[in-house]
Parts: C-alpha cells; sequence; structure tokens
C-alpha cells in the first residue's frame, strides 16, 4: 500500500498515537498498529476493533481524540469483555484471576516469573539461570552463543 500524500490526510491526522505507554503509527491501518503494544497480537487487535465498532483497515491517525481515548479504554478493559481463552493471562498465580497484560506489565510479570522459578531452582529455572534452552530443544549443535570457531584454512 502506497503512503498517502500529506494533502490526502488532512491537517487532524496523528502520524504518532500514545496507547498503553508505546507509540502506534498513524500511516498503518488500525488492527495492524495494535499490534505494537506489547501483549497485544492480531488476533487481539482485531477483537478490540470489533469491541469498539472501529474499522480495523481504517488508517489509525484518522482516530480523533476522543476514539483514542475510547480505544485506550478498550484495550484497558480487554480481559472484561473478551473470551476466557484469549487472555494472555489465565488465572494469575498471585491473584488467581483472569487478566490480560499489556505493555510493561507483559515484561514486568515475565521477569517475576522468571526469577520465582530461579528461586524455586525447578528444572525449568535452572536451565534459564544457566542460559540453556528451556522447552527441550537441542542445545548441542544449535543455538550456541559466544564467538564462532570454525576450521583455519591451510596457508598456501
Amino acid at each position: 500500500m502506497a503512503r498517502p500524500k500529506d494533502e490526502e490526510l488532512g491537517e487532524d491526522f496523528s502520524y504518532i498515537l500514545r496507547m498503553a505507554d508505546t507509540d502506534m503509527d498513524g500511516l498503518k491501518p488500525l488492527a495492524t498498529a495494535l499490534t505494537s503494544v506489547k501483549g497485544v497480537g492480531h488476533r487481539t487487535a482485531t477483537q478490540i476493533c470489533k469491541n469498539t465498532g472501529f474499522d480495523a483497515h481504517q488508517l489509525a491517525g484518522f482516530l480523533s481524540i476522543e476514539q483514542q481515548e475510547e480505544l485506550r479504554l478498550a484495550i484497558e478493559n480487554y480481559a472484561e469483555k473478551a473470551p476466557l481463552w484469549m487472555l494472555n493471562r489465565q488465572r494469575d498465580l498471585e491473584t488467581g484471576d483472569e487478566i490480560h497484560l499489556t505493555g510493561q506489565q507483559v515484561r514486568f510479570t515475565l521477569e517475576d516469573d522468571i526469577n520465582r522459578l530461579r528461586t524455586m531452582k525447578c528444572y525449568r529455572g535452572v536451565r534459564h539461570a544457566s542460559g540453556n534452552k528451556v522447552r527441550g530443544q537441542r542445545g548441542r549443535s544449535n543455538g550456541r552463543g559466544g564467538l564462532t570457531l570454525g576450521v583455519s584454512r591451510k596457508k598456501a
């Protein structure tokens, strides 16, 4: 899709929208722009557009200030309107609630979960702490970190 000219966009067009502590590109369709928020994938973005009644294919920069605020509230209250299987944090360990994390909450919760596994010294925690593969992937030949060592070429 070609980038529209500035004259076609108008003066009230927002090139950057701020949602859930993330900058969204106003030149992208609304559903695609919503995926830049951490914790919101394509399926979740489409569901948010359906809940608010906005066109998912409309450019995100055409939203008015009131519509942006409505979209911001829809992202925050997504867990109340979405089906249980679409949430990214079902049966939270601390609260036991069904919640959907977005923005920096995703990163902080992931760090807390990994630290909990490390303190328990369970298998996954030990693998996280040592920097190895956690989910049973091959570690002998693939996914190695560090410098590469190859066979040195014989000088002619």
